[in-house]
């Protein structure tokens, strides 16, 4: 009997582990692939980007990418991510197929800050049974999205919020927030 199991045993994982083994090799494929097929945008597809970031952004080589979902070009954004009443530019910058936030402090490129560099794949997710599509957005969050998010979903406590955040979602999954205390970028509490 136990010779009868052993055997039966050995059949069936010399059956079954090469169907198991298979699937991972196909999905690590259709992800390759799908990291092929992000829609990446030259900064100058931006008009409302000012001429010296775009060019600042054209010398680094980047280019912004799409998350899947929206159709209308994102991905950059303008807020005061530093001072009320300061114009500061946030941008999603991949490079050889990982991104990071580009922070231009008051229109300017002299003093970019970068936060958040990832692979550009880690934010493909499935869209459909036959689709995965990229799903990292930025956009600008205020005083109350802040305090209602560590509110609702605890994690470090915010400073005094005095200005606005930088919201960066891995769309449906979870979000992150930067956050500028004058000295670093501290990441609060997002969406969960």
């Amino acid at each position: 009997m136990r010779i009868r199991s052993t055997v039966f045993l050995a059949l069936l994982c010399g059956i079954v582990t090469p169907l198991f083994s298979q699937r991972p090799a196909d999905l690590s494929r259709k992800f390759d692939q799908a990291d092929e097929k992000i829609v990446r945008l030259s900064p100058s597809a931006f008009p409302e980007l000012p001429t010296n970031i775009v060019k600042e952004l054209q010398r680094r080589g980047c280019t912004v990418p799409q998350e899947a979902f929206t159709k209308n070009r994102h991905n950059v954004i303008q807020g005061n991510f530093v001072k009320i009443g300061q114009t500061d530019w946030a941008v999603l910058c991949s490079v050889n197929r990982i991104s990071s936030i580009l922070i231009f402090f008051n229109t300017s490129e002299k003093n970019v800050q970068e936060v958040e560099k990832r692979e550009d794949r880690s934010y493909l997710q499935g869209n459909s049974a036959d689709q995965i599509g990229f799903s990292r957005g930025i956009s600008p969050v205020g005083k109350d999205f802040i305090l209602s998010h560590f509110k609702a979903y605890g994690g470090t406590t915010p400073p005094p919020i005095s200005h606005q955040g930088i919201n960066d979602a891995f769309i449906g999954k979870a979000s992150v927030v930067h956050y500028f205390d004058g000295a670093n970028w501290l990441k609060l509490t997002g969406a969960d």
